[in-house]
């Protein structure tokens, strides 16, 4: 009988009651080699036993991380803005960046949203927005001063874009810049269909101040979209739940080939998120999405270490870069 795990680990086995003498030989020997040895387990035991015995080797569940509040980390200015990069699925140049807000807590590191995002209709939400506003311009004009100026979107929540004074702030922190590109804002899919006449008639306002709006988020409550006399909106986002892994699944090829036509029928683009393998991009390629984002060509990342953003858009385009064809 021969222990299950050696080398720096506690070894571990199961004898029976005449395997005693040998048990205590391969005992003996994990000492002379510095293995740390748990207690034997005799044959038949029960699951109950097993699981006590072994329990010094089954890793502690972190502690869960306390809820931050969002006016303690603007004052401490814990907040900062990640870049993904937006990719042209059929030239792979970079095609602009999603900003996703993240916090650098002194003790906990970088915390999840999850952690401090505070619901809509939550007033601090505005200061949050506010502050994602802000930065997202300030970061534009550092990526203007490297010379590689990129298109950035962001993420704002319904009750933002409701707020008229909020709309007229936000107009008037746009860049004059000739190289401005314009500011997208990503919307959750399920936030626009429930105010579809809200969002349709502030799209059509701030667009006149280079602001445009992508519906984020779209899955199986695309029909929803059909059929409207008006659509303002640039993008039509696939979620990533439809997007990761399509290669080799019918169906969610079949509703992401839906949401690229609705979009193209309305003069929008249609962009896949969540491409994690070369199978599911040549697969979003083949079926005509126009904008790619995943961790197949960057995962977020603070603006200053992610070398995609402060590359001119060309060098995505090198010939070894991810292709369609080996």
């Amino acid at each position: 009988m021969k222990p299950l795990c050696a080398g720096s680990s506690p070894a571990r086995f199961s004898r029976s009651a005449r395997e005693s003498i040998f048990v205590q030989a391969v005992q003996q020997i994990g000492e002379e080699y510095g293995i740390a040895m748990l207690p034997p387990l005799t044959t038949p035991f029960a699951a109950e036993t097993l699981r006590e015995r072994i329990a010094m080797l089954i890793p502690a569940e972190p502690a869960p991380r306390p809820a931050v509040y969002v006016p303690e980390a603007l004052h401490a200015g814990w907040l900062e803005l990640w870049y993904q990069p937006k990719i042209d699925a059929r030239t792979l140049a970079r095609f602009g960046a999603e900003a996703l807000v993240r916090m650098r807590h002194p003790t906990w590191g970088v915390v999840p949203p999850g952690y401090f995002i505070p619901e809509d209709d939550d007033p601090d939400f505005l200061r949050l927005s506010e502050f994602v506003i802000d930065r997202a311009m300030a970061d534009w004009r550092y990526l203007l001063k490297q010379q590689s100026p990129t298109d950035i979107s962001i993420n704002l929540p319904v009750s933002f874009l409701s707020n008229r004074q909020a709309v007229r702030d936000l107009c008037r922190r746009m860049p004059t810049h000739p190289a401005f590109g314009g500011l997208l804002i990503e919307i959750n899919s399920s936030d626009v269909i429930r105010n579809l006449d809200l969002l349709i008639d502030v799209t059509r306002k701030v667009r006149l101040h280079n602001i445009a709006v992508s519906i984020d988020n779209v899955g199986a409550d695309w029909p929803a979209l059909m059929g409207l006399d008006s659509f303002p909106f640039v993008e039509l986002k696939v979620d990533r739940q439809f997007v990761n892994g399509c290669a080799t699944d019918r169906l969610k090829r079949t509703v992401c080939r839906r949401i690229i036509e609705l979009a193209k029928g309305y003069g929008a683009r249609a962009v896949a998120k969540g491409i994690e393998t070369r199978a599911d991009f040549v697969a979003a390629n083949e079926m005509g999405f126009d904008l790619v984002q995943g961790y197949l060509f960057g995962k977020p990342m603070a603006l200053k270490k992610s070398r995609a953003l402060l590359w001119p858009s060309r060098c995505l385009c090198r010939s070894n870069t991810i292709g369609l064809k080996d």
